[in-house]
């Protein structure tokens, strides 16, 4: 388990020409591999009419929430001379330690061709610029947990949540179950806490 990983703040794009090519880079934080290959079709629909949109990711398998499993990388060049997208696109990925992170470069050739050089800094600036627009974040791993308990002891549930500043949802039905969204270095303190604090009456799963 990683005790946190870099990841993007939010989407970000950034646009800009070279010798009348256009360059269109987008970027987004993704929770799975999933997310990432749909995310980079969806730029391939909405750029359609581009002469290429190059992908690049690098996604934690399994609970990427969590911070477990492999890290996937990867990368195409889309129709480009190889090795001048879609590797210096992941290179930069890499120098920054980002994960869970998608970018989709998207390019319209404007008839000089740049070369294998000037593509590659063309694709790295693309990443760079759109990565800055978002934003990096550094993302500590979490896990869901869920507190069951009766009405008596639900104040004194919501009151610990509270205190310890986790996110948490609560619903009120014939007994009160609390969504909560928990560091997991501070998991197995906070259940130890809620089953203290109640004698053992709360249900946590």
């Amino acid at each position: 388990m990683t005790e946190s990983y870099r990841t993007l703040a939010g989407p970000g794009e950034a646009a800009f020409e070279v010798r009348g090519s256009e360059f269109v880079g987008h970027a987004r934080p993704v929770a799975d591999v999933g997310a990432a290959e749909a995310f980079v079709a969806e730029v391939r629909a909405e750029y359609d009419d581009a002469t290429h949109n190059v992908p690049a990711y690098r996604v934690r398998e399994g609970d990427a929430t969590l911070g477990e499993g492999m890290l996937r990388e990867y990368s195409t060049d889309d129709g480009e001379p190889s090795g001048s997208a879609g590797k210096p696109m992941l290179n930069v990925l890499q120098g920054q330690e980002l994960e869970n992170v998608v970018v989709v470069v998207t390019r319209y050739y404007g008839g000089t061709n740049l070369g294998v050089g000037g593509l590659v800094r063309a694709y790295s600036q693309a990443v760079k610029e759109s990565v800055e627009a978002a934003g990096v974040v550094e993302e500590v791993p979490h896990e869901s947990m869920v507190v069951d308990t009766g009405y008596d002891d639900s104040g004194t549930v919501r009151g610990i949540l509270e205190s310890v500043g986790v996110e948490f949802e609560a619903n009120y039905d014939e007994r009160v179950r609390f969504e909560v969204r928990v560091p997991v270095a501070e998991s197995e303190a906070l259940r130890d806490r809620l089953r203290s604090a109640t004698s053992g009456r709360v249900d946590l799963s």
